[in-house]
């Protein structure tokens, strides 16, 4: 099959007043911020990519060790990761890491992902599907050793629109929840001014990114919503030291 290139996607110089309006950015307070761009990636080139990757990424669900017990990780993924890094392992499961070379339109959307936000270099991929409303990822932060201190994540996403959580650590989450796919949030968080608790819906062909301490003092989550009837597909880039 012929690659897939992306014809279209925001350029801060070419068409600065336009991406001016349509990207947020939330400066969460001591150091985090949240950056938004609802068209990342131009409609139809997204619908390609995702019936890319729904047809050509080998989907896995793995079995995850949370709190001392085995749960079925409650949405598929994939990891990608340049050679030589350091092993990405979360609740107990090491994800087998391919090659950029084994999918190559990844290497497309990476690279406008680092046009998009200079400097960065992201060198690891970590790829969810979500295949219908009983999918999500429950409250957690990507706080992993192997992405340093203040790590940047870049997650595009594509396909059927999600809402996106943000909610600042308390002490005692701080403490105890590192990772956790155990449960779905168990209720749904009120719109509000409440500069502690954001929510983001995500649209398909966005870009969002974490920074800075988002990390370390915010959890985020994906939950559960019975009208998600369809999948979605979503994009994480990191970092790895």
């Amino acid at each position: 099959m012929s690659l897939l290139k992306l014809k279209a996607v925001p350029d801060p110089d070419s068409n600065p007043n336009d991406n001016a309006k349509k990207t947020q950015t939330i400066d969460l307070g001591n150091g985090s911020e949240v950056v938004y761009v609802p068209r990342f990636v131009a409609y139809d080139d997204g619908w390609e990519f995702f019936n890319y990757l729904d047809k050509h990424i080998p989907w896995t669900r793995p079995t995850l060790r949370v709190f001392g017990r085995s749960c079925l990780q409650p949405r598929d993924t994939c990891y990608v990761a340049t050679a030589g890094l350091p092993d990405l392992i979360y609740s107990g499961y090491q994800p087998h890491a391919y090659s950029w070379d084994d999918f190559p339109p990844l290497k497309d959307i990476l690279d406008a992902v680092h046009k998009m936000l200079p400097g960065t270099r992201f060198n690891s991929l970590l790829l969810n599907r979500y295949k219908g409303s009983n999918d999500y990822a429950g409250w957690h932060a990507d706080d992993e050793k192997l992405y340093g201190s203040t790590p940047e994540i870049a997650s595009v996403s594509f396909g059927c629109e999600r809402e996106f959580f943000l909610k600042k650590k308390s002490r005692k989450s701080s403490q105890v929840l590192e990772r956790s796919d155990e449960g779905p949030p168990s209720k749904r968080l009120k719109k509000s001014n409440n500069v502690d608790q954001h929510c983001f819906r995500l649209k398909h062909g966005s870009l969002l990114v974490m920074r800075g301490y988002t990390q370390r003092d915010w959890l985020h989550s994906v939950p559960k919503r019975a009208k998600a009837e369809t999948t979605r597909i979503n994009l994480t880039f990191r970092h790895v030291l």
